[in-house]
Parts: structure tokens; C-alpha cells; sequence
């Protein structure tokens, strides 16, 4: 047994090393700063007459704010919301915390790769909230599969899908050419979707059979610190990489819709629950669903009223989807998610798509003027008097396909299509790539469980002791504090 744990423990180990090693590697050759960080820049020297200017014209001073948001979010907020677990709260936060260290190392990488200046990968702090952005994608996944996988499977998930994520994000951003200033398809949806497949194809009878899953008193008012983190900064979130008015309307869109989806669940919860009490998990996760569906249209004029429709709709879907939609997957289906991430991601997800396609499809120079061409690049004229004209007023536009507004909404269709494609599909194999023995598949009493993979305290009054083992001689009872 003891060798058996070895092991298990060199495997995460060696795991880790090696990638960190590669990590090593790749960034010694391919990443440099940007010009922005760079102090070889004469524009960064503070002396005027070398070119310089003011250092505090940086777009660090812009960025760096609204990433610190965002990092809040990923460590404090996705971390405390899977504490739940009432025997889980070290691999949730915990896990979380390696996951998201991992993800972004490896996400600046592969968002390089595929933008690569001379064949450099140049790092600015756009590229540090995008690579929070690639961490997001891996931990709603996470959220899905909670308490199933071991740290080995969660690596090898993390280095997979972001391959995934970033090819399905620079298919849709780069050639379709579509507005998602939140992440709500490529970020939100995706991680869901992906996590959903992956969830489904790792599933076992043990997880039926466990009785561990479940939460308690004080896991729930955990949980309830991720929610609130979340919900305070997810303005941030998607305005993180607008700018000016684009940036501006982000903030107050999601503020609202926000704000009206806290009061749909709290009204839908208390309706829907029998004795009409209110239910504590659509309280940690329905009420967050707005930030989710207003994230593809964020930036765009929606209008206030809109921003609220949208949130109420979230809130309403989400606690349906906790209350009937959960528990019919995985009846009929074996799709076990642990987090709800269908009901907070994926189908508010989708709602953005859709809200994002009717928005896209009456934008127009009436509303936008020609910062119409900023949010949406493939609808500038390629060439001609008009695209001179506009550029005239917008220096940055480049020539673009001349699309109306309702082929932009197909375009936006498109892509969440596709997305939704790659997600299930990209999951699918990589649920199949941790069936191999080799990742440490749990089984049995090492489901929803911290005992398996962390030290945990010394037994004390009041300690719970859990079986481990197979029940032979060489099975022992471990110590696990109880949450009460």
C-alpha cells in the first residue's frame, strides 16, 4: 500500500516537474515583452529628450486594475465557490489554486503561438487578464467534475483543453470575426460543455453509490464568500479588455443585470421549493447566472432595460436548471456535475450567444456611430470612400468583409455552434484519455474526498473516522475532521 501511495505521489510530482521544465523552456525562447514593458523602449525611458514620455501614460495604469479584478476572482472567488463539499474544501481550494498557476503559464503560450509577432510571443498585461481568462475555462470545467478526478487527471484536463479553448477561440475571434467581450461562448460555455463531456465519460456507479457528496452549514457559508467575490467583481470581468464608452456601458450592463438576476433567484427559489423555502445553491450560483448572460453583448447597446431582461432570464433559467434540468442529466443521461456548471455557464452561456446574435443584428450607425466598426471589424467596407472616411475618424480600423447586421447575428451563431462543437467533442477524448489506469482514476471512499490526496489535521475530539482501503488486513481508518 504504502509503495502503491509512492507512487501515486511521484506521478503528480513528475508530472509537474516535467511541465514546468517545458514551461521553462518555451518561455526562454519564444516570450518577450512587449514594447509597453519593455525598458529598452526609448518611449519608456523617462528622459524626453531619448523620446520618452510620461511613464504614467503606460497601459498598465488602464489594465492593471480591472486584472487585479479579475485575479481576485479566479484565486478568491472560483475557490471558495466549490467549497461546498463538505469533504472536499482542500481540493477545492487547493486544486483550484495549482490549476489556475498551471493554466496560466500554459495559456500565454498557446494564445502566443497562434499570434505570433516574428515569430516571438510578446507579453503585456492584455496578455496576463487573457491568460486569466484560459484559467476561468479550466475551473468551470473543474466545477463540473469536482470531487471525481485526481490531481494527475486535472493536469492532463488543464493541458488539454486549453489547446482546445484557444484554437476555438482564435477560429471564432480571428476568423469569424466575432464580438464576445466576456467570454460568455468562448470562456463560459465552453468550460461548461467541455466539463459536461468529460463528466459523462468518466462517470462510474461508484458516484451513485457514494455518500459523500453533499454539503453542510458552515461549507455553505464557504461557498458563499466565492459567491459574493464573484458577483462584486464580474463587472470587471467582462469590461476587462473593452476600452472608453465600449468599456464603460460593459460595466453598467453587467451591474444591472447582475443585480436583477439576485432578485429573480431569490423570487424563483422561493416559489419553486417546497415549503417555500429558499434554496442555498441557487443562492451561490443562480444569482451569479447574470454576469454570465450579458457577456457577449456587454459592450454593446442593449440598453439599460435590456441588460435587466437579460439578467432576469439568467435567474430564471439557472434555478429551473438546478431544480429540473440537473437532476433529469443525470438520471437519463449519467452526466453527473457536481457544480451545476450546466445551469450557471452553459445554458446562460448560450443565452448570451443568443442575446449577443439579436443585438449584433440591429446594431447600426444610428446607435454606435462609427465605433460600430470597433466592436464589429468584419462590418467596415473593405475598400472604398467609406472605409477611407471611417478611418479618418478611427485610425485603428483595418478593411473588413462589408457584413450587415444580420450576417454578423449568423456569424455570431456560428461560432457559438462551433463552440459548443469543440467543447463536447475535445471533451469527450479527453475523458477517454483519463480512463487510462495511469491517471488515478477515484474510485469508491476516495470520491468527494480530501483524505486520498491531502494531510489532513490530526485526529481530535470529535473527529470522524473514515475507512480507507478495500477492506482487507492492510485497510485503515484515516482521521477527517468534521464540518459542523
Amino acid at each position: 500500500m504504502e509503495k502503491c501511495k509512492d507512487w501515486n505521489r511521484g506521478k503528480l510530482t513528475t508530472l509537474l516537474f516535467l511541465f514546468q521544465v517545458v514551461f521553462i523552456v518555451l518561455f526562454a525562447l519564444f516570450v518577450y515583452y512587449d514594447k509597453s514593458a519593455d525598458g529598452r523602449e526609448a518611449k519608456n525611458s523617462l528622459d524626453s529628450a531619448k523620446g520618452g514620455n510620461d511613464p504614467n501614460s503606460n497601459e498598465v495604469k488602464d489594465f492593471y486594475p480591472m486584472f487585479q479584478d479579475v485575479h481576485v476572482m479566479i484565486f478568491i472567488g472560483f475557490g471558495f465557490l466549490m467549497t461546498f463539499l463538505k469533504r472536499y474544501g482542500f481540493g477545492s481550494i487547493g486544486l483550484n489554486f495549482l490549476l489556475a498557476a498551471f493554466v496560466i503559464q500554459w495559456a500565454i503560450l498557446m494564445n502566443g503561438f497562434l499570434n505570433l509577432e516574428d515569430g516571438k510571443i510578446l507579453i503585456n498585461i492584455k496578455s496576463l487578464i487573457a491568460a486569466d481568462f484560459g484559467a476561468a475555462v479550466v475551473l468551470i470545467t473543474f466545477g463540473a467534475v469536482l470531487g471525481k478526478a485526481s490531481p494527475v487527471q486535472l493536469i492532463i484536463v488543464a493541458f488539454l483543453e486549453i489547446i482546445c479553448s484557444s484554437v476555438n477561440e482564435y477560429i471564432c475571434v480571428h476568423h469569424l470575426k466575432v464580438a464576445d467581450v466576456g467570454g460568455s461562448m468562448l470562456i463560459h460555455a465552453f468550460g461548461a460543455y467541455f466539463g459536461l463531456a468529460l463528466a459523462r465519460v468518466i462517470y462510474s456507479r461508484d458516484i451513485e453509490d457514494s455518500t459523500k457528496e453533499g454539503s453542510n452549514y458552515h461549507s455553505d457559508l464557504f461557498s458563499m464568500i466565492g459567491t459574493i467575490f464573484l458577483w462584486l467583481y464580474w463587472p470587471s470581468f467582462n469590461a476587462a479588455l473593452a476600452t472608453g464608452d465600449d468599456q464603460h456601458r460593459a460595466v453598467i450592463n453587467t451591474y444591472l443585470s447582475l443585480a436583477a438576476c439576485c432578485v429573480v433567484t431569490f423570487a424563483v427559489s422561493n416559489a419553486i421549493n417546497k415549503g417555500g423555502k429558499l434554496d442555498m445553491v441557487h443562492i451561490q450560483n443562480s444569482t451569479l447566472a447574470g454576469g454570465v448572460a450579458i457577456g457577449t453583448s456587454a459592450d454593446m447597446m442593449v440598453e439599460p432595460w435590456g441588460a435587466i431582461i437579460i439578467g432576469s432570464v439568467a435567474g430564471l433559467l439557472s434555478v429551473i436548471g438546478f431544480t429540473y434540468i440537473t437532476p433529469f442529466l443525470y438520471k437519463r443521461a449519467k452526466i453527473h456535475d457536481t457544480c451545476g456548471v450546466n445551469n450557471l455557464h452553459g445554458m446562460p452561456g448560450i443565452l448570451a450567444g443568443i442575446a449577443g446574435a439579436i443585438t449584433a443584428a440591429i446594431a447600426s450607425t444610428d446607435k454606435y456611430g462609427k465605433s460600430l466598426y470597433e466592436l464589429f471589424p468584419a462590418r467596415a467596407p473593405a475598400n472604398g470612400t467609406e472605409l477611407a472616411d471611417i478611418q479618418s475618424s478611427l485610425s485603428g480600423i483595418e478593411p473588413g468583409e462589408g457584413r450587415s447586421g444580420v450576417e454578423q447575428a449568423g456569424y455570431q451563431l456560428l461560432a457559438l455552434v462551433i463552440t459548443l462543437s469543440f467543447a463536447m467533442v475535445g471533451g469527450t477524448i479527453t475523458g477517454f484519455i483519463l480512463r487510462i489506469p495511469f491517471c488515478n482514476q477515484p474510485q469508491s471512499n476516495n470520491l468527494f474526498e480530501d483524505n486520498p490526496w491531502w494531510s489532513l489535521p490530526d485526529a481530535e475530539e470529535g473527529d470522524v473516522l473514515v475507512r480507507m482501503g478495500d477492506g482487507s488486513e492492510n485497510s485503515r481508518e484515516m482521521p477527517l475532521k468534521e464540518k459542523i
